[in-house]
């Protein structure tokens, strides 16, 4: 598999667009979207700089290991919007192959994967919001493509079948739960916080 435009545009979103070589907040020298050493030619250094074209080939390259990698790792039939958030998960962490995400998609239990994916939020030991983000927005990209997978095909003939809607309702409540806890306490807080400003205003 290939990642698609909507992959790519994820992908793209959360890495951004550095002209210029920059460290990582794990202090790692990176350019283009997201592109270090690790991921092969060319090597990054400090002060070096690239075109936006050279960054989208550079991005080209990068991605064909990564998806690779997926394709080597995942031993289960994937959708597309799966697939393209695992390539997301890889080109960001690189930890794929040692995640408890994948020993749980690879034993089928793909409602467990989303939560699985949230756990890699850190670097060096901080949760970073910006990292909490794109595991969220991979998690809804593996939901999304849930609604329609045939659980019946590629390898899976004869096991038993779960109903598509309660798979669908099980991988979005794994990640919608959480970010509607948060957003309810932000609000309630801020509610609160408006409420008794009005009192003392009326006062």
């Amino acid at each position: 598999m290939k990642t698609s435009q909507r992959g790519l545009d994820l992908i793209k979103e959360f890495e951004g667009l550095y002209l210029q070589a920059y460290r990582c907040p794990a202090g790692v020298l990176t350019i283009g979207y997201g592109h270090t050493s690790v991921a092969g030619e060319p090597k990054v250094v400090a002060g070096m700089k690239i075109t936006k074209q050279e960054a989208e080939d550079i991005l080209r390259r990068d991605l064909a290991a990564v998806e690779a990698d997926v394709g080597r790792l995942v031993k289960v039939p994937l959708t597309q919007n799966q697939f393209d958030a695992l390539v997301s998960f890889q080109f960001n962490t690189g930890g794929l192959g040692r995640s408890s995400a994948l020993k749980r998609l690879n034993a089928g239990n793909y409602a467990d994967v989303p939560a699985a994916l949230l756990l890699w939020n850190k670097a060096a030991g901080k949760v970073l919001a910006g990292l909490t983000r794109r595991r969220k927005a991979e998690a809804a990209l593996k939901a999304a493509g849930a609604r329609y997978y045939d659980w019946g095909s590629r390898g899976l003939e004869g096991a038993e079948r779960p109903r598509q809607d309660e798979v669908f309702l099980r991988l979005v409540a794994s990640f919608v739960k959480p970010a509607l806890e948060l957003w309810l306490n932000e609000h309630v807080d801020w509610g609160r916080k408006l409420a008794e400003l009005s009192i003392k205003q009326a006062q």
